[in-house]
């Protein structure tokens, strides 16, 4: 099995570019499948596990995808409406994104429960809601859903929790239905907004995405067009944390720093020295850090998924934090590993207190999720001695060439493959 070794201690600096968003690709890609002509150009991909997964969906369906460095073009010509087998769909959450341009598109889809990370509960019933709701009869075979519509209409559709994954699905189905469909209670993240002008510049017309109300007006037909996806708002986030306790002038490039403004000013906070450009960040250890207070919150507040990275600065304060966990129940997962590491945790539920601060040994732990893999990074890179991180595909899925962006600015990390 392959591993991450970090020989830990070493400062960083240079530059590290971020890449094009995780979660705007995985909802991107799917959504390419609603072009009833010509080829959708997608650039700035970021080459993660994630978008590969994908990829084989496109391809079993009959999709042409070419693909190359950071770009992929996606002729849906010949797909076919099938449904997508549940090796597929286990491998990543996102997957679920296939069955609302499925029904959007043939107003049929068959979809098995999707995988991803297990950070808690993550049902899709809101999803499942936003279909029936614009004429979708959904079965359910075991862990397979099945959602057939004679036709789609336009329907007002009020989510009872401001959920991501959902305002997307239904902005696909909606995007072709019969009349006007109104979303409230809309998730705001810069995400939806990607998925939002990409389906405008294919003929959609949507108005209101990054607001808690979303107007749809359905249309009869899409086309192909080029579209460049966002910069990764969580893996700036990601190397900005890591930053703060390693970096010695840290340039984190290409970064839209509205996107973060959550996590700048409690990086602020915290006595972290920030240079903040037009699209980049500067970032600089600083010789003390003050404790601080999170609380994890919808967009635009604190990003539950840059949590557990931030939980290792928060190792290194003078003083006890404290995180509260607002949206998964599972997030802490990566504690026990921290504890291994030094850290000084306790858990309490879905809150923890952080008795700082604490020095950090390398150990052998293990990425139990994405964002707890790269927590477990970031740990690895202040901890003294070496630190071995398993079940590293969490963190292959989310972090485009993490290996060499770490190496490049001089961290000592390495991909090694070892005996199970």
């Amino acid at each position: 099995m392959e591993v991450l070794e970090i020989e830990g201690g070493k400062r960083l600096n240079g530059t590290i570019r971020v890449s094009g968003a995780k979660n705007s690709s995985v909802a991107l890609i799917p959504a390419s499948i609603l072009s009833d002509e010509g080829a959708v150009t997608l650039l700035n991909v970021p080459e993660i596990k994630d978008t590969d997964s994908l990829t084989d969906i496109l391809n079993y369906i009959g999709a042409d995808v070419d693909r190359s460095t950071e770009s992929m073009v996606i002729d849906s010509t010949n797909v076919t409406n099938k449904d997508i087998p549940e090796e597929f769909a286990k491998k990543l959450r996102a997957s679920y994104y296939f069955m609302g341009a499925m029904l959007g598109k043939y107003k049929h889809a068959e979809l098995y429960f999707p995988g991803g990370c297990s950070i808690g509960e993550r049902p899709i019933n809101l999803h499942l809601k936003g279909f029936e709701a614009l004429g979708g009869v959904i079965t359910n075979e075991g862990s397979k859903y099945i959602v057939d519509a004679k036709e789609l209409k336009g329907a007002e559709i009020y989510l009872d929790i401001a959920s991501v994954g959902a305002t997307i699905n239904i902005m696909l189905a909606a995007v072709k239905a019969e009349g006007t469909t109104t979303i409230e209670n809309a998730a705001k993240e810069p995400e939806i907004v990607d998925v939002a002008m990409l389906l405008n510049s294919m003929g959609a017309n949507i108005e209101g995405a990054g607001t808690s109300i979303i107007k749809i007006e359905g249309v009869k037909h899409l086309h192909g067009c080029s579209h460049e996806i966002i910069p990764d708002r969580i893996e700036a986030g990601t190397y900005m944390i890591i930053g703060a306790i390693a970096g010695n002038y840290l340039k984190i490039d290409n970064v839209i720093p509205k996107h973060l403004e959550a996590l700048i000013s409690t990086l602020e906070e915290m006595n972290v020295e920030l240079d903040i450009g037009d699209d980049y960040v500067i970032v600089n250890k600083p010789d003390k850090y003050k404790p601080a207070v999170i609380k994890t919150l919808p967009y635009p507040g604190f990003p539950t998924d840059l949590q557990q990275p931030y939980s290792v600065l928060m190792t290194q304060a003078d003083g006890d934090c404290k995180i509260t966990e607002t949206i998964w129940e599972n997030r802490f997962m990566h504690v026990p590993h921290l504890n291994n590491m030094g850290a000084n945790i306790e858990v309490d539920g879905m809150k923890s207190i952080i008795h700082g601060p604490t020095p950090l040994h390398g150990t052998k732990v293990e990425a139990t999720d994405l964002r707890a893999g790269a927590a477990m990074v970031a740990a690895g890179i202040i901890a003294d001695g070496k630190t071995t991180i398993t079940n590293i595909n969490h963190i292959l899925r989310g972090y485009e060439n993490i290996v060499e962006k770490l190496s490049d600015v001089g961290a000592v990390i390495r991909k090694v493959e070892v005996e199970e």
